[in-house]
């Protein structure tokens, strides 16, 4: 089992963020760290939802955490494909690798937060839509990403002879790591097109059974499901031990499911002092 953490950049500040930030690169227990992309708070388990509250933009902080880490593998889990313009992600995603040196993974997903796409006046579309927006943006940013120029012509996604240079430091391109529990739709897309697969963090159990959903697509599409990373959530509520020893059961359980990476979840208000007693823990679990 290998181990990251996620800390979602709301309720907290930047000074905070990174404070954490700067002592997790130091911290060779964790691979890599993630934020979300979210312009509202969304709902924790254990937290009161205030939507009025405060959010950082998620590939803002992603590009500040690349130029301040030197080791943390690092990336958006997962970034709402409707939000951006695709040239422009791809622009976002060639830049920040840079930054890194080649440390960026690229999280994509379909969208689901209606508050935050209706205030912004972006168009979020019903589940099929999503889902059909989700696959063409693989596919076509897979293409900018790896390719000299790239046309393509879809109904969400259009690219004439369009650019991204310089490209990414990571050949052919940043891992694209695909989030979700869609078991018709967007597992099919991750067979298809993703490094990195990301559960969403419902019990051990759902991961399994979605794991196997994931390998039937794999076999569907003649995809090598081992090419495929799986992780999970772990959830952290907070710095006490009765916390701390959920988050090495669930992770233990998880293990027991093959899951790949367990990304500890760290939920605000984020306070550096609790990857002391965390890392400790997780080394018992290596």
């Amino acid at each position: 089992m290998r181990f990251a953490f996620k800390t979602s950049p709301q309720y907290t500040s930047w000074n905070d963020l990174r404070e954490f930030w700067s002592a997790a690169d130091d911290m060779e227990i964790f691979e890599s760290g993630w934020l979300f992309d979210h312009f509202y708070p969304i709902p924790q388990p254990g937290r009161d939802f205030q939507p009025d509250g405060p959010c950082l933009e998620g590939w803002s902080v992603a590009a500040a955490m690349a130029a301040l880490t030197t080791r943390l593998r690092l990336g958006v889990l997962v970034t709402g494909v409707h939000y951006r313009n695709l040239g422009v992600l791809a622009k976002m995603i060639a830049t920040i690798d840079n930054i890194s040196n080649g440390r960026l993974e690229i999280g994509l997903g379909a969208g689901w937060n209606e508050l935050e796409s209706a205030a912004f006046g972006i168009q979020l579309g019903d589940p099929a839509e999503r889902s059909d927006r989700l696959e063409e943006s693989c596919e076509a940013l897979n293409l900018l990403l790896t390719q000299e120029t790239t046309s393509y012509q879809g109904r969400y996604q259009h690219l004439v002879e369009a650019r991204c240079n310089p490209a990414s430091v990571q050949r052919p391109r940043p891992p694209f790591v695909i989030g979700g529990n869609g078991e018709r739709r967007t597992l099919r897309t991750a067979a298809r097109f993703a490094d990195h697969w990301n559960f969403l963090g419902l019990p051990p159990d759902g991961f399994a059974r979605k794991r196997d959903i994931l390998y039937g697509h794999c076999a569907d599409v003649g995809r090598d499901p081992s090419e495929i990373t799986l992780s999970s959530h772990a959830w952290l509520k907070d710095g006490s031990a009765a916390a701390l020893d959920d988050v090495v059961r669930t992770i233990e359980a998880l293990a027991a499911e093959r899951c790949d990476l367990a990304i500890v979840y760290v939920l605000p208000p984020i306070d550096v002092r609790i990857l002391k007693p965390l890392t400790a823990r997780l080394a018992t679990l290596v």
